[in-house]
């Protein structure tokens, strides 16, 4: 399961039914005895079998309400059951459970109040059913409930706690030793340039070694490229799954919720690998969750 596919909206809604939760184990109704205790009944919750049909109409229903808005985020796109989709069905529910709550805290006997457990019931199915409803709507709720981390820059080749000492693209230290194991002539100044030297002291061997200087630095090899090493990702939403020949024609959909193999890095697409072993390009990779 990948947390990263909740939005603030979800977030509301578990907070909901967490409440609602707690609602039904408090007592639902209250009772006006007077001064005498002697008689009074007990106080019940919604788990009372008196209180029927409250149990299933308001607290089970907004529960699984809850559950199937949250779960619709972990199933790929376009899933339905009986031609809705699973947040569907759970809206339509929160709604029936806000229903049923307004109706039980109205009217009644004079002897019977609404209970702890009635009022907050009240309020979380309000609350589900706001937010089921506002959430495809509202910017802000459907916002990721968890930030989305930047991606990382990979760090340059060879570089260390004390860069410029034979490194490739180190800034060269005074007095030290040139690039690969290179020794300065002998006799010269630590850090000073060394230019031609007379052929009177150095003959034919002085005027070669200055001519081979500019050469030495222009020799030198290019930094490779990093290796890349497969890891697990998953994707936030569905996203298509393109050939490695580049047709724009999806070979899969990578659904949120599951783990696939990155094998290779194109760029900035990558090289995934379903479970059934198909292989394609994955060219949006934003916000995508290592393994």
């Amino acid at each position: 399961m990948n947390i990263r596919s909740l939005t603030r909206g979800d977030g509301v809604v578990i907070g909901a039914a967490v409440l609602l939760f707690i609602a039904s184990f408090l007592s639902f109704y209250s009772y006006d005895c007077g001064q005498s205790t002697i008689g009074c009944p007990a106080e019940p919750n919604g788990w009372k079998s008196g209180l029927f049909p409250v149990l299933p109409s308001i607290f089970l229903a907004g529960i699984i309400a809850a559950a199937l808005i949250v779960a619709a985020r972990f199933q790929p796109e376009g899933r339905k059951v009986l031609g809705l989709g699973l947040d569907q069905w759970g809206t339509a529910l929160t709604v029936f459970a806000a229903w049923s709550s307004v109706w039980t805290i109205l009217g009644g006997p004079e002897s019977i109040s609404p209970g702890v457990g009635q009022i907050l019931g009240l309020i979380a199915t309000l609350a589900l059913a706001a937010v089921a409803l506002l959430t495809p709507r509202t910017p802000a709720l459907k916002a990721p409930l968890m930030g989305v981390p930047g991606p990382q820059a990979p760090s340059p080749y060879g570089a260390g706690p004390n860069p410029g000492y034979g490194y490739p693209g180190g800034v060269q230290q005074p007095g030290a030793p040139g690039p690969y194991g290179a020794q300065q002539p002998f006799g010269a100044q630590p850090g000073q340039p060394q230019g031609p030297q007379d052929p009177s002291q150095g003959g034919a061997a002085g005027v070669a070694g200055a001519a081979a200087a500019p050469q030495a630095g222009a020799a030198q090899p290019a930094a490779p490229a990093a290796d890349f090493a497969p890891f697990w990702f998953a994707v936030p939403v569905a996203r298509p799954l393109y050939g490695e020949d580049g047709s724009p024609t999806p070979v899969a959909e990578l659904a949120p919720g599951t783990w696939y193999l990155a094998v290779d890095q194109r760029g900035a697409a990558l090289v995934a690998q379903t479970q059934d072993g198909r292989r394609g390009l994955l060219q949006d990779t934003t916000g995508i969750q290592r393994g």
